[in-house]
């Protein structure tokens, strides 16, 4: 159930951000095709209405930023100022931790409520009722949007469901902590999908591998397969540039006595 809820969140922020940029792209390249004069096309084109693709960017982006502030809860990557906390022992750090994540919890858990119950009073008890074809009574019907005519508790729908979401990504967090004593942690330099290559032991991580600087003889450089007799080669090379290094000092050690 866990991982079917997080698949779905990680989908519906996919998609809205990947739909949200490709009709903005469409909109700004028609806007500007409809002003070139070419015979056909831009008759064409004039014809398209896209005077909708603001408000409908406006209200995924509003969607997206909800879920996806559910998702950094789960894994961390929201920005927290924990310079004071980690200052404290194990135990005082623990609870701070636990009292901050709780208050997170009951925040969200409100701003969940109260905008469950706007949306209720905005519109949605009068399509629930039409729909299930109970009389409606004085309910109150709702405004839509400018552009789209869409119903607003629809748009409005983002709060309680992204608040929700975020209320229980904050519980669970609490409940690993608790047990584990762990926070997610996210790293912004890995990419998912990309396994991290370890480099091997005897690897000169800041060898430059150009014209410009002198090859180490006995690293390889990163991404460099050498043969065993192109180590033991480079080893005995190593050597022989030390026994010529030690001469050179010999050499003018009895040069300045003289």
């Amino acid at each position: 159930m866990n991982k079917a809820l997080n698949h779905l969140e990680e989908l519906l922020v996919t998609f809205l951000m990947g739909a949200a940029t490709l009709i903005i792209f469409v909109s700004v390249m028609h806007r500007y095709m409809a002003g070139v004069d070419i015979p056909g096309l831009q008759d064409w084109l004039l014809t398209l209405n896209f005077g909708w693709a603001q408000e409908l960017c406006i209200i995924m982006f509003v969607w997206m930023a909800k879920f996806g502030a559910a998702y950094g809860v789960r894994t961390g990557i929201h920005v927290g100022v924990d310079v004071l906390i980690n200052r404290l022992d194990d135990s005082k750090r623990g609870k701070a931790i636990v009292f901050g994540l709780l208050s997170g919890a009951l925040f969200t858990g409100i701003v969940a409520t109260l905008g469950a119950h706007f949306v209720w009073e905005n519109g949605a008890h009068y399509a629930i009722f039409q729909f299930l074809g109970i009389d409606t009574g004085d309910n109150y019907e709702g405004p839509t949007t400018p552009d789209l005519e869409w119903p607003t508790w629809m748009v409005y729908s983002a709060i309680p469901l992204g608040s929700s979401l975020m209320c229980f990504r904050f519980l669970q967090v609490c409940v690993g902590f608790v047990r584990t004593g762990e926070l997610p942690h996210h790293d912004h330099g890995h990419v998912e999908g990309l396994e991290e290559e370890k480099p091997p032991v005897d690897v000169n991580l800041y060898g430059m591998d150009d014209n410009l600087h002198m090859h180490d003889l006995k690293h390889p450089m990163i991404g460099e397969r050498r043969t065993g007799e192109d180590r033991r080669q480079g080893e005995a090379n190593t050597q022989e540039n030390e026994r010529r290094a030690v001469e050179r000092r010999t050499n003018d050690d009895k040069g300045g006595q003289q």
